[in-house]
């Protein structure tokens, strides 16, 4: 198969250079969406067929045979149809003819130099490459926009996590002289505010809040003001250090309280996809609280009890942290093990107290037994004048 890939612009009457006014006319196979037919059926040859591109893709390429030129928005490459294309049939033979993309057309408009934008496509897609982008503080980020993912929903997001400190440039109907509109503002500003489809957006900021490595645990809101139910800053690291969780994707925060190592996990490894379950139905609110203080969005929040919870269809877990277990470890351990990752790890603290007795490292070591894990050396760390704490870990052999 053979595509011809021609970007265009919104621009009622797009400009086409000749030579693909000629690619055009001896063409008989066209496809696009619905607004680029719109565009650009007054260049189209008599009796030419039109494969509309529709969310069902595979009944769009089913319909492609022979030769198939087609229309997309600015440049086919960029978070465009010819990646669509190179992925379902890698074999093709592709020309591509682009033009700018929306957010160069916005940094063009603004005379913004755009070499150091962090780009984000929140096109049909969730939040977290851009909660990623904010967190590692981004101090240019071009996002691609929406229905759903609007300026306004883009503002308050970021206006809920702390991340105060940005301009909002809105492009909209860019390339289209008749309805261009270029916006400038503050978040505050945005969140009122709506703005025609098709739209992007350039975010500009310069956030001075240092990202903290090891947040005192006396910054968070704590569950009914106990400390002893927070895990200290010094192993809450240790621990993510046993996560291994600069080469991991998905963490589960099993027991996670007021949720200090799932922040601390989204603050340090922002590519991580946290998952956190809590049986405490009043943690809810204390998560939600914390990952606002520290700017940590993204975080999944999943109340009750675990061994009833619905985890088949979330993300397999390549690293888990069991903060809490309620007498159950065994069970925990062997649930998560149904979906554990291969290269996965499961990591949990234990302390020695000479006056509470406790038996969570002896349920470890029994439940590593019985499920065929092979554990790693424990960590033992005092701090201060608290017991003695343990940093447990195993994998699967």
């Amino acid at each position: 198969m053979k595509f011809y890939v021609i970007g265009i612009s919104d621009a009622p009457r797009p400009y086409l250079p000749p030579e693909v006014i000629k690619i055009i006319c001896q063409g008989r196979v066209f496809s696009g969406g619905k607004r680029h037919y719109g565009l650009v059926a007054p260049y189209l040859p008599e009796g030419a067929e039109w494969i509309e591109i529709t969310a069902d893709l595979d009944a769009v390429f089913g319909q492609y045979h022979d030769e198939v030129i087609v229309f997309a928005s600015g440049d086919p490459l960029f978070y465009g149809f010819a990646n669509t294309i190179k992925r379902r049939m890698p074999d093709a033979k592709i020309l591509l003819y682009p033009t700018f993309n929306s957010l160069q057309m916005l940094a063009h408009h603004l005379v913004l130099p755009y070499h150091d934008m962090h780009i984000v496509s929140l096109t049909g897609r969730p939040w977290p490459a851009f909660d990623q982008a904010l967190i590692e503080r981004a101090g240019k980020i071009g996002v691609l926009t929406d229905r759903v993912h609007t300026p306004a929903a883009i503002a308050q997001r970021m206006l809920d996590y702390g991340y105060c400190d940005y301009t909002m440039h809105i492009g909209e109907h860019l390339g289209n002289p008749e309805k261009e509109q270029i916006s400038t503002m503050p978040l505050a500003d945005v969140v009122d505010r709506e703005f025609e489809y098709p739209n992007c957006l350039i975010l500009v900021g310069d956030d001075q809040r240092p990202r903290q490595f090891g947040i005192p645990e006396n910054e968070f809101s704590l569950l009914d003001g106990r400390e002893k139910m927070i895990t200290k800053a010094p192993i809450r690291l240790l621990s993510l250090q046993a996560l291994e969780l600069q080469e991991k994707r998905v963490l589960w925060d099993i027991g996670f309280c007021t949720g200090s190592v799932s922040i601390e996990a989204r603050l340090q490894f922002p590519h991580v996809h946290v998952e956190a379950f809590e049986v405490r139905p009043e943690c809810e609110a204390l998560i939600q609280e914390n990952s606002r203080r520290f700017g940590a969005p993204g975080i999944e929040v999943h109340i009750g009890d675990f061994l009833n919870a619905d985890i088949d269809t979330l993300p397999r877990p390549d690293a888990v942290f069991i903060g809490g277990h309620g007498g159950h470890l065994k069970e925990i351990m062997a649930r998560v093990l149904t979906v554990l990752t291969d290269d996965g790890c499961i990591v949990m603290n234990s302390v020695t107290s000479p006056v509470v007795h406790t038996d969570s490292h002896k349920m470890f070591n029994e439940a590593c037994d019985e499920l065929c894990l092979k554990q790693e050396p424990a960590t033992r760390i005092i701090l201060n004048d608290n017991n003695p704490i343990e940093i447990l870990k195993c994998k699967k052999k």
